[in-house]
């Protein structure tokens, strides 16, 4: 079983890194783009079905998101 986790910065958190790509952008003459949000994505591989959901959601909470700025998405795949 596979689990893909999207983390995105919770709304009204500053995003420099978001900024920085869109002012790269910018600079190379790609236009109609207005904002830019960084985020990151991680696939898993898990070895047990019956318990994937808890795993990964203890995954996310304790390592790979930081609950104070950014939120998740979990998508599992059987």
């Amino acid at each position: 079983m596979k689990a893909k986790v999207h983390v995105t910065l919770k709304n009204g958190v500053l995003d420099p890194q978001g900024q920085a790509i869109l002012k790269a952008l910018a600079n190379n003459n790609i236009k109609g783009i207005n904002s830019v949000r960084q985020g990151k994505f991680f696939e898993l591989e898990l070895d047990n079905k019956a318990d994937a959901e808890a795993q990964v959601e203890e995954a996310c909470r304790k390592l790979l998101a930081n609950s104070v700025i950014e939120n998740y998405d979990i998508e599992l795949i059987a």
